[in-house]
């Protein structure tokens, strides 16, 4: 189970949430909406332990992440707005690396199948460069199929994707929870998800 409790953020002089609690358990997906500036970045990036919080604690399992560290960062999966992929490299080459950075052993035949799930058939060795926005997404995304992380958090994982790409994400969330996985992430496009619970930072 993850659970916050009073936390608070800033950027810069300017306060961003305070008194924010919430608790996530197994199966549980969770969407921080507002608007923006209002900090949901900023709360995922908390999360994940890039950023550090003013106030409050973020706990795992009733244990606080800040004493277990690698422990907690292990169970968790963070893909943030931007794609984090290299341009030079194609898109077998960097969900591979991706998945190795974070302790998953890829064999090709295993990232060629997630890739094709993923709408990339025939594009697989493609430099991502000469790849679309929404079909380089659709290769940052691909690393959901690979990675064994029990908790995801997403940031904007919908952007530049086309409806049917939008559909194929509802489905592996559903997959995810239906595993007992945890979702928070945050979109500006509406999900289908059974069960999604919204929490909205003013």
């Amino acid at each position: 189970m993850l659970e916050v409790t009073k936390l608070a953020c800033s950027r810069g002089d300017h306060r961003l949430f305070s008194g924010l609690s919430f608790r996530l358990e197994p199966g549980q997906i969770l969407q921080v909406d507002g608007a923006n500036g209002s900090g949901k970045t900023s709360l995922l990036r908390a999360l994940c332990g890039f950023l550090m919080p003013d106030e409050g604690e973020i706990s795992w399992g009733g244990i606080s992440t800040a004493k277990m560290e690698e422990e907690f960062y292990a169970k968790i999966l963070y893909l943030g707005h931007l794609n984090a992929i290299k341009d030079d490299l194609n898109a077998l080459e960097n969900l591979r690396i991706a998945a190795g950075i974070s302790g998953c052993l890829l064999d090709e035949q295993q990232a060629v199948s997630a890739l094709q799930r993923m709408g990339l058939r025939g594009r697989e060795r493609l430099p991502t460069k000469v790849l679309s926005q929404g079909q380089r997404r659709r290769v940052a995304l691909a690393r959901l199929l690979v990675n064994q992380a029990k908790l995801w958090i997403l940031d904007e994982p919908l952007t530049a994707l086309d409806v049917g790409a939008v559909h194929l994400i509802e489905t592996l969330l559903m997959e995810h929870l239906a595993r007992q996985g945890m979702v928070i992430f945050t979109t500006h496009q509406p999900l289908q998800v059974p069960g999604l619970r919204t929490l909205s930072l003013s």
